[in-house]
């Protein structure tokens, strides 16, 4: 009797929310604060790192994932309700901490991934930005760089220039979009380009040198790991093909023999 009544309900709740008698949007208006803290620091970086533009909306996908980990809670306890414990009641709130932590262990693990794909994009993002910043002061050039720039380093650019255009003349913003993208020497080049913000003429030739022969160096360091993943996924490929060849000459030896006995 309780399962079915509690069927009839989730079904009529989840009903109310299809036809919008219940607001989701004014729930998590209401709860704001909450689940502002429930959403990871890093959490809209790493959802337009692996989607970019096509995420319009961070809360919008935050909500589904709030609201599939709610569903594994119910799920769960609707298994075990004819014999509901606190023990139970904790599992079922443990398995949608899980659901609802997938989404977001998934983009971490993207990222990772892909954080080698990143370091070899930067040098070549950093050389298109070296001959802007030549005809243009740095903040105009990281503005004017946004539109060109590889989708993963959009998010971050964004929020460094409005940083910038903010007010925040310190050394902060180029920190946290060094922190953002914590690949080979990525630090380095957020301080040259924040020295090369200052303004100082009698310096600036100095440091574009400096600044072009750095990226110069980061551009053949890319090549260079290109070269070596290349290499490395060849001698992968062959040593599969020679595994393969030994073992079948193997198998076919061993038959062979055994043809010879029989």
């Amino acid at each position: 009797m309780y399962i079915e009544i509690l069927l009839v309900a989730v079904i009529i709740f989840f009903l109310l929310i299809y036809n919008g008698t219940i607001s989701t949007t004014k729930f998590f208006g209401e709860n704001k604060g909450l689940f502002e803290f429930l959403q990871e620091k890093d959490y809209e970086f790493l959802l337009r790192a692996k989607y970019g533009e096509r995420v319009y909306d961070v809360s919008q996908v935050f909500r589904k994932r709030v609201f599939q980990g709610l569903i594994a809670i119910l799920v769960v306890m609707f298994l075990f309700i004819s014999n509901l414990k606190p023990l139970y009641i904790l599992i079922a709130i443990v398995v949608g901490y899980l659901v609802f932590k997938s989404q977001y262990m998934e983009l971490k693990s993207f990222y990772k991934k892909h954080l080698n794909t990143i370091d070899t994009l930067l040098p070549y993002y950093l050389k298109s930005l070296e001959i802007l910043v030549q005809h243009y002061t740095v903040p105009v050039a990281l503005a004017r760089s946004i539109e060109d720039a590889p989708e993963v380093f959009k998010p971050g650019l964004k929020e460094l220039v409005a940083k910038i255009e903010n007010g925040d003349s310190s050394v902060d913003p180029y920190m946290d979009f060094a922190n953002q993208y914590p690949v080979r020497d990525s630090m380095r080049m957020m301080r040259l380009l924040y020295r090369l913000s200052l303004g100082e003429q009698d310096k600036k030739h100095e440091q574009m040198l400096s600044f072009s022969k750095t990226v110069s160096s980061l551009q053949l360091k890319a090549r260079e790991q290109k070269y070596k993943a290349r290499l490395g996924t060849m001698e992968n490929q062959t040593m599969k093909m020679l595994i393969c060849t030994g073992g079948v000459s193997l198998i076919i030896m061993l038959i062979a023999s055994f043809s010879m006995m029989g």
